[in-house]
């Protein structure tokens, strides 16, 4: 555990970033910190129970107390992922069963076993201790107990609860009276820049470029650099919002006329938040809705769950496997029970039936999702940062009673198997199906990891004779997966991903089948993940964390006519789709907005934020310390000797590269000092010479053809910065370039190099190369794009003649100088200099742009471009797919499947509908789908003008055009495309000795002159016939 030490002083805590910052991204050191001092009670170690402790633990709470008084059975082995075989034989405790376990996730969090009774008799002070109580598996008349003694503590205990039987579940939280919270989203604030406000009441502001603001009437903004209406800079006013594009304030008539610039900025205020006790929320429940087409839901899940806990309270048992008496008895009392609601629905008589006949089953996917999303309020109450749940929320399989499960699965049961809590849920053909399935699942990250679990738990691939599960990623495990992927512990860094999580996997089941793979799914692995391997799979899962890798295993799954259940999480945010063949859209068929691109101009010359100034130094790094040295290493393996070069260019041959490679070489440092010298000129390049080239071209006082001015929001005007080695910013740039410098021209240093007095004797020394001004045009045309690399001229060319003449007869051209090694940029490793490169770099921009700075831990979010995520949000991403999954198993209907998209920070979770096949016409008899591919079979003098007559033949219509992916094979108007006809196909497509087939795209002629092309299907032409 020496790795994992934190540091505490009185006041603050060392937060390891090596594991923790994919989190503190979501979270915030502020609230990491209260987290870290936080004790919490959780009772009942089921399938419910264990899920919620995993994903807490995971997070760095400080003390976690586990409290069980049951023992292992063998039921267990199909809900808690940490029981094993082992422990029902010895009759262990849960809690003892599992807590070496639990603790193992986190070294950071001490975790601690209770096995006392829990009861109505217990003297409850012991909880005064706990800052945040969970109860599972508990008879409903101890929670109110429980939640009114949390509730009358100073300050109140925070109180969830959370239940889960058969195909429903509930969870309710109650953190007092009074609850403030201090970020209510999570999101961070984005600068607003101004176009015009209007000098009235109320002021009327409008945003530059129609750039939307994202504000809310109610909100707060404050203002800088405003010219002109100067009052407003740094005041504070509550926004009225008008359009995506305006908004109002207060009274501005009576300040300055505005002139230009300005930004608006957001301020989070704190939010109150007030709860009402248990026993007063089940009369008149408070709930969020997450299925709008079903707002009636939650009402009658509470009563149907409601008539459960009487019927436990009366029986002191669960309602029988699908006993119908039982079930009237529910049915009886749930309409009692509505009675003396306040806030009520008829009383739902399938649900309440269907709850009775499978309330002793387990549905470990739904407890996946239930835990994640209880986890998440858990980390609410002890942080104080997001919205919580207030307080209700209900979540069942979704069309349960119609789909998932049916009356078949009452009259075979076998106790004594693992799936046992699985069939009370679904029948039994449908809970043997997952048995012999196929599963490739692509990814095994964070949601890789959950979806082995679930895998493990449902039995999914465990048939001895079929059932398999193929994964694939080829990833090493890092130090800060272990903070998300809980499959992973300390030992295992540097252990491929996949091969690790299997053998953890078959930990919680033995009887998998699993196939472990190191490869990437994309082209290059076609021969591997080729048309063979998709069709015998029953269904792909992807974990991915891309959105380009994402569409590439749709598309080979649309292909091979493959379900695709795809999902990804981002921070708190989290979504899930179904894809079935013939059934629904695929991943491919809707396409987010491209991500906005940095106009050149922007980032070489007005920075306006300080993403802008990140993206720079991340690019100067790339240039300097990776595409410069590939480019030289790749000129001397085509070219062995400087010699050579030298002969061919005075001959008069051009060699692509040798101008910038001869560059290099000539000023090639050799020793320390020279990187230092290097580093140091650049920071006046970078930082004053270039504030002043742009002064020079554009003073302060230069106007555009309009009159107005050139330097307005969002450009600022740059200040040069005087170098001194004394500015912590200055010598952090100056060190960490030179560092970098020498690693990449394989240049020694002592740590005894790196520090302030001999990097001071080194610059100080430092010939600063005067500033001469340029004349060269500076773009400002936002559309440009970045120019390729400028032509040499003849100067150029008697330059690099000189250089490489001098790197010859002073030695430089050694061979061993001729090799540069190539830095590969690294986020995570704290050690090399590149993130601290990057912020020096950035924030020293920012400052010369009088832009706001970034911290170490923004800057390496930002140039990293790390996903920010939480083990909570991917527990309940990945038990949201694999309910979904048993539906595809299952073969159920369009109207079955749910697709989800939630935000654990607001919080908001909405169900919906999948998106329905759409179906194109072609002809009044003719129409096709995404999934629809057309076969044509040929042989090898088979030509095109064949492939055009069995299309007609066999599907009735005449392609008008041929194209193979971006070649166009055949489109009569072309020259030359009539005589292709008479072509084989062999010879147009030109395929590989293995290639079977080729996929092609075909158009269709309008049934009226001048409209477009009808697209075709994609038609499968096999160059033989196929037996």
């Amino acid at each position: 555990k020496k790795q994992f030490l934190i540091s505490i002083t009185e006041d603050i805590m060392e937060i390891d970033d090596s594991l923790y910052s994919r989190q503190r991204y979501v979270l915030g050191d502020t609230a990491m910190h209260k987290m870290a001092q936080s004790h919490v009670f959780l009772s009942g170690m089921g399938g419910l129970g264990v899920e919620i402790a995993k994903n807490i633990v995971l997070a760095g709470i400080k003390t976690l107390t586990i409290h069980d008084t049951k023992q292992c059975q063998t039921w267990d082995l199909g809900n808690n992922f940490f029981i094993h075989e082992d422990d029902v034989r010895n009759r262990k405790n849960r809690t003892e069963a599992i807590l070496h376990h639990i603790a193992e996730l986190n070294p950071y969090v001490h975790v601690k076993l209770s096995t006392v009774p829990l009861d109505e008799t217990t003297d409850l002070s012991f909880l005064q201790q706990y800052q945040c109580v969970i109860l599972t598996e508990t008879r409903l008349s101890l929670q109110k107990k429980i939640n009114d003694f949390c509730r009358v503590q100073l300050p109140p205990i925070k109180f969830i609860s959370a239940d889960l039987y058969g195909i429903c579940s509930r969870f309710f939280c109650d953190f007092g009276d009074q609850f403030e919270v201090y970020d209510t989203t999570g999101e961070e604030p984005k600068e607003i820049f101004i176009q015009s406000i209007t000098q009235s009441n109320p002021g009327v502001i409008t945003c530059i470029d129609n750039r939307t603001h994202k504000l809310e009437t109610g909100q707060c903004v404050t203002f800088r650099d405003v010219n002109g209406m100067s009052a407003l800079n740094g005041s504070t006013h509550t926004v009225s919002v008008l359009s995506p594009y305006s908004f109002s304030i207060g009274d501005t008539s009576n300040m300055e006329p505005y002139q230009h610039g300005g930004i608006a900025l957001l301020i989070k205020m704190p939010k109150m938040f007030c709860f009402e006790k248990l026993e007063k929320q089940i009369l008149n429940p408070s709930c969020l809705t997450v299925d709008f087409s079903k707002p009636e839901a939650p009402l009658e899940i509470h009563t149907a769950m409601l008539a459960l806990d009487r019927f436990q309270e009366q029986h002191n048992r669960l309602p029988n496997i699908g006993c119908l008496q039982d079930a009237e008895q529910m049915l009886s009392i749930a309409t009692s029970i509505n009675e003396s609601l306040e806030n009520k629905e008829p009383v739902n008589e399938e649900l309440v039936k269907w709850l009775s006949w499978t309330a002793r089953g387990f549905l470990a996917p739904l407890a996946a999702a239930i835990g994640g999303i209880a986890s998440q309020e858990v980390l609410i109450a002890l942080t104080q940062k997001f919205s919580p749940v207030q307080q209700w929320l209900f979540v069942n399989s979704h069309t349960a009673d119609k789909f998932l499960v049916k009356k078949c699965c009452f009259s075979v049961l076998e106790r004594s198997q693992l799936q046992d809590l699985l069939r009370f849920c679904v029948c039994v053909c449908l809970c043997n199906r997952p048995l012999g399935m196929n599963r490739f699942l692509v990814g095994c990250g964070a949601i890789g990891c959950e979806m082995l679990k679930n895998f493990a738990l449902l039995g999914v691939g465990s048939d001895s004779e079929k059932g398999m599960i193929t994964i694939t990623d080829p990833d090493l495990i890092e130090k800060s997966n272990l903070n998300r992927q809980f499959l992973f512990r300390p030992h295992h860094i540097q252990k491929p991903k996949s091969f690790t999580a299997a053998a953890a996997t078959l930990e919680i089941n033995p009887s998998l089948r699993i196939n472990s793979q190191l490869h990437k799914v994309c082209p290059a692995t076609e021969n591997i993940y080729n048309d063979d391997f998709y069709t015998k799979l029953d269904v792909v899962i992807t974990a991915l964390d891309n959105v380009e890798a994402r569409r590439y295993v749709d598309s080979r799954s649309v292909s091979n006519q493959c379900p695709l259940l795809d999902s990804g999480t981002m921070g708190t945010k989290g979504h899930t789709e179904v894809i079935v063949p013939y059934l629904t859209e695929s991943y491919n068929s809707h396409r987010d907005p491209p991500e906005e691109e940095i106009p050149f101009c922007t980032l070489k010359s007005f920075p306006a934020v300080i993403e802008h100034a990140i993206q720079w130094a991340r690019d100067k790094f790339e240039s300097s310390f990776s595409h410069k040295p590939s480019l030289y290493n790749k000129f001397w393996q085509t070219y062995p000797s400087a010699e050579e070069v030298l002969e061919r260019i005075k001959s008069g041959e051009s060699l692509e590269g040798s101008f910038q490679v001869i560059k290099l070489l000539s000023r090639r440092p050799t020793y320390w000092e020279h990187c230092v010298q290097i580093a140091r000129i650049k920071f006046e390049k970078y930082f004053k010479h270039k504030a002043v080239q742009l002064l020079h071209s554009f003073p302060l006082d230069t106007r555009l053809n309009d009159g107005s001015l050139f330097w307005q929001s969002p450009k600022r005007p740059p200040s040069p910065i005087e170098f001194d080695i004394n500015d912590v910013l200055h010598f952090s740039f100056v060190v960490n370039a030179a560092k970098l410098f020498a690693n990449t021209y394989n240049i020694p240093y002592t740590e005894q190099d790196l520090s302030k007095d001999v990097v001071f004797k080194i610059v100080s020394k430092v010939k600063i190369p005067e500033f001469r001004p340029s004349e060269k045009r500076v773009e400002t045309d936002e559309s440009v794009k970045k120019p390729e690399l400028s032509s040499v001229n003849c100067e150029d060319e008697r330059v690099a003649v000189d250089q490489l003449e001098k790197a010859i007869a002073s030695g430089l051209s050694r061979k061993e100088n001729l090799q540069l090694t190539i830095i590969s940029f690294e986020k995570d490793d704290d050690s090399n200099g590149h993130i601290d490169f990057i912020t020096a770099a950035s924030n020293l921009r920012a400052k010369m742009y009088s832009i706001d700075p970034a911290d170490r831990l923004k800057t390496k979010r930002i140039a990293g471009k790390i996903i920010p995520a939480i083990a909570t949000a991917t527990a309940a991403v990945s038990g949201l797919v694999a309910l979904e999954l048993i539906k595809v198993v299952g073969g159920h209907p369009f109207e079955a499947y749910r697709n989800c998209f939630f935000n654990l920070a607001i919080p908001i979770i909405v169900f919906t509908e999948a998106a329905e096949v759409k179906r194109t016409q072609v002809r009044d008899e003719i129409s096709f789908t995404i999934w629809d591919r057309w076969t044509i079979y040929g042989k090898e003098d088979f030509t095109l003008l064949d492939f055009i007559n069995a299309v007609r033949e066999k599907y009735g219509i005449e392609p008008t055009m041929v194209v193979q992916g971006v070649k166009m094979l055949y489109v009569p108007v072309m020259p030359g495309h009539n005589k292709r006809l008479k072509l084989t196909m062999h010879k147009l497509v030109k395929p590989s000795a293995d290639k079977k087939y080729v996929d092609l795209t075909v158009s269709f002629a309008p049934e009226s002159d001048g409209d477009e092309d009808l697209p075709g299907p994609p038609v499968r032409y096999y160059f033989r016939q196929e037996n």
